[in-house]
């Protein structure tokens, strides 16, 4: 089965990035061969809509899950939408995932795990644009 994830380096021992729309990579995995692909996430750099830009890039790759360190609604609606799971709320290495989701460890999220324009940072719509800047 292949699963993706979003990641922070290139390599199984790099570490899961905590932002689906907006991380580095992803790397997609066959976890019964241990063979893997990365991607480089261009969308991440993107102004808005990264998330749906990003989960479009990955659904039509044949990826069972996503595991990512967060999800916002929607992405988690267009990965939905494609029948792939989405496990949030996961940190560490890419290869301890791995084990961890073979093993059952990780289950699938009912729902996003973050707003909406969620890896922005402070100075991204939605957070309070002019507030608390001294103006």
């Amino acid at each position: 089965m292949k699963i993706a994830f979003s990641s922070s380096g290139k390599t199984l021992n790099s570490l899961i990035d905590p932002r689906f729309g907006r991380c580095q990579y992803f790397i997609i995995v066959n976890s019964d061969t241990m063979d893997f692909e990365v991607l480089d996430n261009a969308a991440g750099t993107g102004a808005g809509g990264a998330g749906i830009e990003t989960a479009q890039k990955i659904a039509p790759k044949g990826v069972e899950a996503i595991i990512t360190g967060n999800c916002g609604p929607n992405a988690f609606a267009v990965l939905s939408a494609a029948g792939i799971k989405v496990i949030t709320g996961v940190i560490g290495k890419i290869s301890d995932a791995i084990e961890d989701y073979k093993s059952g460890k990780l289950q699938a999220s009912s729902q996003a795990n973050v707003g909406g324009h969620f890896g922005m940072g402070h100075s991204g719509i939605g957070r309070g644009m002019g507030h608390s800047q001294g103006r």
